[in-house]
């Protein structure tokens, strides 16, 4: 089972340099475990904010000799210069991007970096049949759960069905599920084809 775990400092408690530090033990943990990709998600962040922070983790990643790969959440050419200028393994294109797959990966090439990691955010079916004739790595479909707050359901999720669909469509890319995964239903996702598990919560600490 593939592991992605999503980052969010907001969860930890403390100033921003305390919740940056926690975020950067946490990834470490991850690293040591050998979690398959850490999306560094922090879009609240300018460009200029996210790469020390992108370089601490990536830093613990080399020293652990781990196979984890980072990958930054992109939503902007700016931060694909980022990941490119710290030889980031990657990067996580949502919905939103205003950057191509074939762009980032001529930021690459240009650099003369090796093939990056490209995963992509996706919602529905229409999405999955659009994205499986491009050249990623991997899709995040979402979400899969309803989300509930105080026992009332706020946000409802699409199903495992369309879950199963996603992945008949999407193949041979793998398909990570995402939204509401826990460690009790992680496998009805991966009986519905999915090939990994993407979370912010689960995979805490």
């Amino acid at each position: 089972m593939l592991r992605c775990a999503i980052t969010d400092r907001t969860l930890f408690s403390g100033d921003e340099s305390q919740r940056q530090a926690t975020l950067v033990r946490q990834a470490a943990l991850w690293a040591h475990r050998g979690l398959d990709l850490i999306q560094l998600r922090e879009k609240d962040l300018a460009p200029t904010e996210i790469a020390p922070l992108a370089s601490k983790i990536l830093a613990l990643i080399t020293t652990a000799s781990s196979p984890t790969r980072l990958l930054l959440n992109a939503s902007s050419e700016a931060v694909v210069r980022v990941a490119v200028k710290l030889h980031a393994h990657g990067v996580h294109l949502p919905s939103d991007a205003s950057i191509t797959f074939d762009q980032v990966r001529s930021l690459y090439a240009e650099a003369r970096l090796p093939r990056p990691t490209i995963t992509v955010a996706c919602h529905t079916l229409v999405e999955a049949d659009r994205i499986r004739k491009q050249d990623v790595d991997a899709l995040l479909f979402s979400p899969i759960f309803g989300k509930s707050v105080a026992g009332k359901l706020v946000s409802p999720g699409i199903g495992l069905r369309m879950l199963e669909e996603a992945c008949s469509m999407a193949a041979p890319i793998p398909v990570y599920a995402l939204g509401g995964i826990t460690q009790k239903n992680a496998a009805q996702c991966l009986a519905a084809g999915a090939k990994g598990i993407a979370g912010i919560r689960m995979f805490l600490d």
